[in-house]
């Protein structure tokens, strides 16, 4: 056991507090706590640098409820730290503790790097052993371990004020903090980092953009079989530290600075209006199967933070694993319901940050197994003062399970059946008018009861994990060939269409057919009640060359590509303009369902639904598809409004009539997704009148968008 003896004897100690967990910071010295119920003893580990034989190990001799406690006096704020843990190693029934391995603080505010398993110095057991992981390794993995630092949560927020956007006028653009800048084209003077973000916040705000959803921006471990390949784990969907800022996203210029600089990009963002929401794994860890490395909470307390299983006579030899990442957090433990809701109220009261998407959110509802909308987890967030009030978004499943909307009353969650039927109409597939026709009203078969809302539904066509937009109508395949799987990896359910070739081509009848569909399913995206998400980049066109599970390459595959902006600036003009058409009009943001029984022609919730004739909509004719939507709206001083939308997915033009409304309405064209770029877009005084012959020839595979407005809303728009 290589744990020696204290080596600084000057150091001063007092017994220290149980709460909170975590090193604290105070005026003469920090306050370290950690939990582990069943460890025997704990020893807090100092360093001076990130390499090198530690300072000062101290014994932590005092206990209260389960929590080991100290206060050191002297230690500042970019004090390096670690700890070890003695205590049973018996595998079969969930003991693994290992003192010869240094362990992260699982409530570290930051981390001085990434953990990579070099030599195999961080798994808990002896790679050489025929038992495996029932085996000790007791060679020290303190020099490898990257080390927790004591942070000092001041900052000048220069009067931070929250946006706090109601959902109904929220804007969604997933967005990977370093792939946003990454790229050579972007121009920024810190690529990659939270800074270099910062310097590109001006075009979200341009395209109308109200919140940033960050893909993981959580420390993440990078696993050893991405580093033989000579990958990485590019996304971050392998969390090492819950409190802890990606330290590669920062400009390294001090220990602590990835705290500092993720506060400065939060501050700008709410600084320009828009609402920062986190993309959080808390499902598992970074440390996988019992195969994995033993860096943290492994080796803090094995039994209690996960969920384990096993056949009889070694019932907790293995990890649940609902996530096909090795392992599941255990949510059914106060003590892993605590360190979540820990971790989210730091994000929010300390980091300033609006809201969270939960990745496999339903391992966190599985309380007992099966998932629960009443299960704890729920129940610790919805009475929360702190965390009740944010942005709470659910992947709703995992990969036993698939429970969209079925999450309680004030959660959101990623609308899968929304980007499925979107993308089954657009590239042409038969029988889809029905569903579509539900996506476009909010999704009210999904969150029709319990009292939610249509902006329940986080609608999205594209996002990180898939395709992007432009993928979607360029490939009927997947090509993930540079993640060195063969391309066995990533979905084959992509519900896309290559409009005649596959990948690049220079026809342009192919590339602007594909900008057309592209157009269509974001005029969809954004004229469907619920609230819109959006993949970063899909605004000019981004591809990552048909790879659909992008989720290991940080390159150019991944990294935005900013000459896009300007090579594909009138399809980037059309998405703004749609943007500011969806915010412009209540019509578009109503938080009540567009709720009209489908097989009936009844003016409910004012929507009414026809077919091409003016009649009744063909639904259960799997051959139909067009479809059209009438949406009646009023604006303050009593402005009128319709709006009438034209759906031809087909591959024949359809000449589609149009209902009568009467003086002093008049039918004008908004948007006709098969007109070239300029034209595509009709600004209000340039708007085409459509002739009183009461017919539009809606041309293949194209959207329209008809309005039809008052004379005095003509005067105050």
């Amino acid at each position: 056991m290589t744990i020696r003896p204290r080596v600084r004897s000057t150091t001063r100690l007092s017994e220290g507090r149980c709460h909170p967990l975590g090193a604290t910071l105070q005026p003469d010295g920090v306050n370290f706590a950690i939990y582990s119920k069943y460890g025997r003893r704990v020893f807090l580990l100092l360093f001076d640098g990130l390499t090198g034989e530690p300072t000062d190990v101290i014994p932590m001799e005092h206990r209260s409820r389960h929590i080991w406690h100290t206060f050191v006096h002297g230690p500042r704020a970019g004090q390096l730290y670690g700890y070890k843990i003695d205590g049973p190693h018996d595998p079969r029934n969930g003991f693994r503790f290992n003192p010869d391995k240094l362990l992260i603080d699982p409530y570290a505010k930051a981390i001085t790097g990434k953990v990579e398993n070099v030599d195999n110095l961080l798994l808990g057991y002896d790679p050489d052993s025929p038992d495996l992981d029932l085996s000790l390794d007791s060679r020290d993995s303190a020099p490898i371990v990257p080390r927790s630092i004591v942070v000092d949560d001041a900052f000048d927020w220069q009067g931070d004020v929250p946006p706090e956007t109601p959902l109904e006028r929220t804007i969604i653009y997933e967005v990977h903090v370093k792939g946003y800048t990454a790229h050579r084209s972007s121009g920024v003077n810190h690529p990659g980092t939270y800074l270099g973000f910062v310097e590109k916040i001006p075009h979200l705000v341009d395209l109308g953009i109200t919140a940033v959803e960050l893909l993981p921006v959580h420390e993440f471990c990078v696993e050893d079989f991405l580093v033989k390949k000579g990958l990485t784990n590019y996304w971050g969907y392998n969390t090492i530290g819950f409190f802890a800022p990606e330290l590669s996203y920062s400009t390294r210029s001090y220990p602590g600075c990835q705290v500092h600089e993720f506060k400065t990009l939060v501050r700008e963002l709410h600084r320009a209006g828009i609402e920062a929401i986190l993309d959080v794994v808390y499902n598992h860890t970074g440390e996988g199967s019992e195969l994995g490395p033993t860096v943290s909470l492994r080796g803090v307390d094995n039994q209690s933070y996960y969920a384990l299983s096993g056949p009889p006579g070694e019932p907790y030899r293995f990890y649940r694993n609902y996530t096909g990442c090795g392992n599941s957090i255990n949510p059914a433990n106060p003590q892993v319901l605590r360190l979540i809701a820990d971790s989210l109220r730091y994000w929010v009261e300390v980091m300033h940050v609006d809201g969270f998407r939960f990745d496999l959110a339903t391992v966190l509802g599985r309380g007992g197994g099966e998932f629960s909308a009443v299960s704890s987890f729920f129940d610790v967030v919805s009475q929360d003062p702190v965390l009740s009030r944010v942005k709470l978004i659910a992947e709703p499943w995992d990969v036993e399970t698939y429970q969209v909307g079925e999450f309680p009353v004030d959660w959101c969650e990623w609308n899968g059946k929304f980007r499925d039927t979107c993308r089954r109409y657009v590239r042409g597939s038969w029988g889809q008018i029905g569903d579509l026709g539900r996506r476009l009203c909010g999704s009210d078969d999904l969150y029709g009861d319990e009292g939610r809302t249509a902006y329940s539904s986080i609608n999205f066509v594209t996002c990180h994990d898939g395709f992007t937009l432009l993928d979607l109508v360029s490939y009927d395949g997947k090509h993930n060939e540079a993640n060195l799987e063969a391309n066995r990896d990533g979905t084959d359910d992509n519900n896309s269409w290559n409009c005649g070739v596959e990948g690049e081509t220079d026809d342009p009848a192919i590339v602007g057919l594909r900008q057309q569909l592209a157009k269509n399913h974001l005029v969809t995206l954004f004229t469907s009640l619920g609230t819109p998400m959006m993949l970063g980049g899909d605004e000019f066109l981004r591809t990552q060359r048909g790879n659909n599970n992008a989720y290991c390459q940080d390159n150019e595959i991944s990294w935005f590509d900013w000459d896009l902006a300007r090579s594909n600036a009138g399809f980037l003009a059309f998405v703004k303009q749609v943007i500011q058409l969806t915010k412009s009009y209540k019509a578009l943001q109503v938080t009540k369902f567009l709720k009209s029984r489908l097989m009936e022609n009844l003016d409910l919730f004012d929507i009414r639904w026809f077919g091409r004739d003016l009649d009744q909509p063909r639904w259960d004719d799997p051959s139909e598809r067009t479809l059209v939507m009438q949406i009646h709206g009023r604006e303050k001083q009593l402005v009128e409004y319709y709006f009438l939308l034209l759906f031809n997915s087909d591959d024949e033009p359809h000449r589609i009539r149009l209902p009568e409304l009467g003086e002093p309405f008049a039918w004008r064209l908004k948007i006709d997704t098969s007109r070239p770029s300029g034209l595509d877009f009709m600004e209000i005084g340039s708007e085409e009148y459509v002739r009183p012959t009461g017919v539009y020839a809606a041309n293949p595979r194209s959207i329209v968008l008809l309005m039809a407005r008052s004379m005095l809303s003509l005067q105050g728009t």
